[in-house]
């Protein structure tokens, strides 16, 4: 029995259950390869964040880092549940836009932010601008100026910290493509121009340490770093940051070997860590913001499949393919991602053997799963991989010319359709004959 089932996850048939709604029923309804969502286990974990905030008595905002999956129907989720959320690109952007989320707890991240992406957020007038490098305070400097506009802004700073997580995933270290680093000097050079500007409001400081950490040391130590750069501006500039960033990064159970701490009491460490320095120097504890995105999306989401072809070789473990793969979900043959999986119809069934899952596309790398526990199973069954809601569909692409899936919220013992599955017109609708 896998451990990341739990009793509630299973109905009267003894079937996988998800937001209450039989999986075997949603893989016939909407055919697979299918994503969906239990839309109230996203609830609860926003929920859970903001709990710890109200009991340790500090501002704050929970920001749903966005990547981590992006549609209009979870920025709607995000807007009842009150919380802020983070983008990433142009494209996020429109699609909260789109979805009605109110601009005023928008935040736009990125290493290189275009032209045409800084116009549609001071046009719109997000939140808060995260200043990632040089280039982008002149480019947004000069876009205010033309538009004779004023913005909140923050600082990302790279705190020197490398969090025990893959190196692909790592972006607090010195030697990193974002934010200006503090040793050097560069943070205290950035802030300097953003002071020296009166078309920026500048709010506070930003950093992100990685991604999937099950260590909250790293944590403290980002809360600590930001704390001491937070006291060095106030006695070098006589600025008093409003707002402490420490980003997101809660690691979360793909497997049962995984064993994170709940994703809360990573905030409450930080919590009391920055409240312990403020306490220490005399300062106000400022507002502390998060950007959960994994474990808010990541153990609501479940990837339906479909097995088709085996391959057996004596001496060899054997190969069942599903009708989905590295089209859906790269993050395997990315980053050697580690997933668990169940059969939809009998999720509490005891392993018989040990199957490499693997997908239908062209690469040898389209394991989805190697060496995967499994109880007897034949073409037709449907396999549900566990804990995909992120990074999965965000990522997806139309290799080999595969349409991406569609996507399901789940909740309340209802099923609703929020993405449609793409069709083969859709592969080719921006195509032009030569």
């Amino acid at each position: 029995m896998n451990k990341l089932i739990k009793t509630s996850d299973v109905n009267d048939a003894g079937h996988l259950q998800i937001g209450g709604v039989d999986a075997d029923f949603l893989a016939k309804k909407y055919q697979t390869p299918l994503q969906v969502f239990d839309v109230t286990k996203i609830r609860q974990a926003v929920q859970a964040f903001k709990r710890v905030f109200e009991e340790e008595g500090v501002d704050y905002e929970v920001s749903y880092a966005s990547k981590a999956f992006s549609c209009l129907a979870i920025y709607q989720v995000m807007a009842e549940e009150g919380a802020h959320t983070d983008v990433v690109s142009g494209g996020e952007l429109y699609t909260a836009i789109k979805a009605g989320f109110p601009m005023d707890k928008v935040s736009f991240h990125g290493n290189n932010k275009t032209r045409s992406e800084l116009e549609m957020a001071v046009d719109n007038q997000v939140g808060v601008i995260m200043l990632d490098n040089f280039h982008e305070i002149d480019l947004l400097s000069q876009i205010l100026k033309e538009k004779k506009a004023k913005i909140k802004v923050m600082l990302r700073v790279t705190p020197g910290i490398s969090a025990h997580t893959n190196e692909y995933i790592q972006t607090g270290q010195v030697d990193s493509k974002f934010g200006f680093d503090l040793g050097s000097g560069q943070a205290d050079l950035a802030l300097e121009k953003v002071l020296a500007n009166p078309d920026f409001e500048m709010i506070g400081v930003h950093a992100h340490i990685g991604s999937q950490i099950f260590d909250v040391r790293g944590f403290e130590g980002c809360g600590q770093k930001l704390c001491e750069l937070s006291s060095h501006w106030l006695e070098k500039y006589g600025y008093q940051c409003q707002v402490l960033n420490v980003g997101g990064g809660f690691g979360i159970s793909y497997t049962e070997a995984d064993t994170p701490l709940p994703a809360e009491e990573f905030v409450r460490a930080i919590v009391k860590e920055i409240k312990t320095y403020c306490s220490q120097h005399e300062m106000p504890v400022p507002q502390i913001w998060i950007e959960p995105g994994r474990a808010i999306v990541g153990p609501a989401g479940y990837s339906l499949y479909t097995i088709g072809s085996r391959k057996d070789l004596p001496g060899y473990t054997s190969y069942v393919a599903v009708d989905g793969g590295m089209g859906d979900n790269i993050r395997p043959a990315l980053y050697q991602a580690e997933y668990s999986a169940v059969l939809a119809d009998q999720p509490l069934a005891e392993p018989e053997e040990k199957v490499n899952l693997v997908g239908k596309y062209c690469e040898s790398g389209d394991i989805l799963i190697k060496n995967c526990p499994l109880p007897k199973n034949e073409p037709g069954d449907v396999v549900v991989l566990l804990s995909t809601g992120a990074y999965g569909y965000s990522m997806a692409s139309n290799y080999n010319r595969n349409p991406r899936p569609a996507v399901v919220f789940a909740e309340d013992g209802q099923d609703k359709l929020v993405i449609k599955r793409e069709s083969y017109y859709d592969l080719i609708k921006n195509d032009l004959k030569y």
